[in-house]
């Protein structure tokens, strides 16, 4: 204090890094465009999605120096259970990441650890295949090198809380996106119906199965809808100013075979929630319309699973569940001619001439009705209904190249 003068104290907290699930070249682009500051990835080996299309190690090597001009991150997922025939395949490509530059790979074998300490300079993150949940696991990884854990989704806010304040280790967690009903994804039921490991990149989503309800006499038991044991996804954007103050250090949105019109909307709303709080702490007030957006978006209930404590019946589907398939999104942007108003788009839903539409993006947000379409020859049409169309039409403000079209709701 000088001459009575109080110093004020500010509040001082550290940005959470968003990282995003990215299923190829162009979902990586979009996710970074719509604000993510890392995305994860799959290469063509070693990794749990065996479903995605993936990457090849040129197309890592691509996408590594895309994001790096951006001054983005790209994390390389390695975190599938090792089998002896494969441990020298894995120390060759793990050297191949290496010389690539990738940031960091996220394992969950703890032989993986042993060999990247030994013949490469990569950065190791703990997956939540690992399933870690208290202290001393996390300090027991700490030791072996590992410098980022990914708690299993289990942990509650208290145990997340623990861990960051004992440990001192980088924390992420996952905040949007599904969930799976074994502990972390430790699952056997895949391979046991289908023959399909799920701890091996295979799994057949068994959870999201309908099956019959059986009495002790193996008698069917009917009921008003068949019987499912999945999980509701997670959404946690109503914690987010407690998981920013609490010091997680990375925020992770699942998800690396969804579409582009998710991977934007889901990152663009937690970029700008985020942003939100940590420019105006004391003036932060939570939207609805954030919630309803992201609501819109995908085509499964969310809660906050465990973080709260509320893991219960609530969080599950016990009695059936719709899965409509969301016909939101329109289009996306190509470019924008400033000269004659005209934005260039390619389809990627039914719309005409009379619909109102939104145009979103890291910088935009534009209501539009529709009263002229035109075809890429110019001619007028009422109707856009063919895959991948490119059309035309005008608005007077300026949008920009990889914005979004959805119908305004």
């Amino acid at each position: 204090m000088i001459d009575g003068i109080k110093k004020e104290k500010k509040n001082i907290i550290k940005k959470p890094e968003l990282l995003a699930p990215a299923g190829d070249f162009e979902r990586l682009k979009i996710a970074l465009h719509y604000g993510a500051d890392a995305v994860y990835i799959g290469g063509s080996l070693f990794g749990l999605r065996a479903n995605a299309i993936n990457f090849s190690l040129e197309e890592i090597e691509k996408s590594v120096k895309y994001a790096h001009s951006l001054n983005k991150k790209v994390y390389v997922t390695v975190n599938i259970v090792l089998h002896n025939k494969e441990l020298k395949a894995i120390e060759s490509y793990l050297k191949k990441l290496d010389k690539i530059g990738v940031d960091a790979i996220i394992i969950s074998d703890p032989a993986i650890i042993k060999i990247a300490k030994k013949h490469t300079s990569l950065e190791l993150h703990l997956s939540t295949q690992a399933s870690t949940l208290n202290i001393e696991a996390a300090k027991f990884f700490k030791k072996q090198g590992i410098t980022r854990i990914v708690l299993g989704r289990e942990a509650n806010r208290d145990e997340i809380k623990n861990i960051i304040d004992e440990v001192g280790i980088e924390i992420e967690t996952f905040i949007h996106g599904a969930m799976c009903s074994s502990i972390s994804g430790r699952c056997v039921l895949s391979n046991f119906f289908t023959l399909r490991d799920s701890n091996r990149g295979g799994c057949s989503q068994i959870c999201r199965w309908d099956f019959d309800l059986l009495n002790e006499k193996k008698e069917k038991l009917e009921g008003e809808k068949p019987f499912t044991f999945c999980t509701k996804d997670l959404s946690q954007l109503k914690y987010i100013k407690d998981m920013i103050n609490d010091g997680i250090t990375s925020f992770k949105i699942e998800g690396r075979m969804r579409s582009i019109y998710y991977i934007a909307t889901i990152v663009g709303i937690y970029r700008k929630v985020i942003d939100s709080y940590c420019n105006q702490i004391e003036n932060y007030e939570y939207n609805l319309r954030d919630e309803q957006i992201l609501r819109n978006c995908a085509n499964r209930d969310a809660v906050s699973q465990f973080y709260d404590g509320t893991n219960d019946y609530t969080c599950q589907y016990y009695n059936g569940r719709t899965e409509i398939s969301n016909q939101d999104f329109l289009g996306i942007i190509l470019e924008y001619n400033k000269i004659n108003k005209l934005v260039k788009v390619e389809q990627r839903n039914y719309f005409k001439v009379g619909d109102v539409i939104e145009i979103f993006g890291p910088n935009t947000l534009e209501k539009v009705e529709l009263k002229e379409i035109f075809d890429e020859y110019m001619n007028n049409i009422d109707i856009v209904r063919h895959p991948k169309q490119i059309v035309y039409f005008k608005i007077s403000n300026e949008v920009f190249q990889n914005d979004l079209i959805r119908i305004k709701k």
